[in-house]
């Protein structure tokens, strides 16, 4: 199965693109951010991510996909411009009939580490082990979106069991 995960966000989406093998491994295929410039419009900036989310969906003809969901945060326009993001993620997933599915920061956290409230750099060197890298993934985004995908491999292996 191959799984595409986003870190969601209006200037910076991280992006993670990974495989599990017949036994049961997984692998990294690509990860990366997608960069949005600041001098540009809202609206610009979401079509320049809407396009360059189709083009890495078409480029590795994912599964399915995963996003991480919006939890309140303190800055409200923040939240609210990464909202913005999250939708078009899943307009993009939609629109390619890719089956999408969204965890919270906690299910991230819980189905990589094992502990709903470890810290980013647990959850990165957990990516790390987990596929195999020599180094963390790097930038925090893509770590971020890697991790995204990993719990969803990880939370289909306990649903298929069920």
């Amino acid at each position: 199965m191959r799984v595409i995960g986003f870190d969601p966000g209006l200037a910076t989406t991280g992006y993670g693109i990974i495989a599990e093998e017949e036994d049961s491994t997984i692998r990294s295929i690509e990860f990366g951010v997608i960069r949005t410039p600041a001098k540009l419009s809202e609206g610009e900036r979401l079509i320049i991510l809407y396009k360059k989310i189709k083009e890495i969906i078409c480029k590795h003809v994912p599964d399915c996909g995963a996003v991480e969901k919006i939890y309140f945060q303190q800055n409200v326009t923040n939240a609210l411009s990464v909202g913005q993001a999250r939708g078009i993620i899943l307009l993009a997933m939609a629109e390619l009939n890719l089956p999408a599915s969204e965890y919270s920061p906690l299910e991230i956290k819980q189905a990589v580490t094992g502990y709903g409230r470890a810290e980013k750099s647990q959850i990165q060197r957990m990516v790390k082990t987990l596929l195999q890298l020599s180094n963390i993934p790097k930038p925090d985004d893509a770590a971020d979106a890697l991790s995204v995908a990993i719990c969803h491999i990880n939370s289909y292996r306990l649903i298929s069991k069920i």
